[in-house]
């Protein structure tokens, strides 16, 4: 059941990709929580403080909550934050998003626009799976993954913790890539990354 009274976490670039989903999806957001008031307020939405702020109004009403916060590590700070307090914690994907019945989403996730999830993956908590990126059957994404726009990952690969994966690149079939490593914008990925590494190029090479 979708909560009619649920809060934005994070109101600005990512965030508005995030709310009008949502709307899409026939999830209602009334308020937003940052760390002030924003200046651009595309949705109209109420604010109702600093999530972190001491007597923060919005814990304890029911509400739900959706990340809308593109940093992986602010994100999943976020999504075990809202955990922590027993607090509800929504999934968005856009309808228009391509979702095998066979894979696994999990909690605080978003999808965006023509996202497409082949059979069998398993995505973890707190991921972006951004406009357009493919992620083929049996993928393994752990939490605190963003997969960017256009982005191709062919079967059977894994990546590892709040990794990123960069807009347009492509990672071969059965890669894996480690926790925190970051993959530049069109780049081709035919070998593991460890933990921590950066690469960028086609083919792909540590930096």
């Amino acid at each position: 059941m979708l909560n009619n009274n649920n809060i934005l976490l994070g109101y600005s670039g990512h965030a508005f990709v995030v709310a009008e989903a949502a709307d899409k999806a026939g999830i209602s957001i009334e308020y937003y929580a940052d760390k002030e008031k924003v200046k651009e307020n595309p949705f109209e939405l109420d604010y109702i403080g600093f999530e972190r702020s001491e007597g923060f109004s919005g814990w304890g009403k029911g509400f739900g909550f959706v990340l809308g916060v593109g940093d992986n590590k602010i994100r999943m700070g976020l999504g075990n934050l809202v955990e922590s307090k027993k607090e509800l914690l929504l999934t968005v994907s856009h309808p228009e998003a391509e979702i095998s019945n066979s894979a696994s989403i999990g909690r605080g996730t978003f999808i965006s626009a023509h996202a497409t999830i082949n059979a069998l993956s398993e995505i973890g908590k707190y991921v972006i799976l951004n406009t357009n990126c493919i992620v083929e059957h049996e993928c393994l994404i752990a939490e605190g993954v963003h997969i960017a726009p256009g982005a191709v990952l062919a079967g059977n690969v894994d990546v590892g913790k709040g990794s990123f994966i960069g807009a347009n690149a492509v990672v071969k079939e059965g890669i894996s890539i480690g926790e925190n490593v970051i993959v530049g914008a069109g780049s081709t990925i035919i070998q593991d990354i460890s933990d921590g590494k950066k690469f960028v190029g086609n083919p792909g090479s540590e930096i």
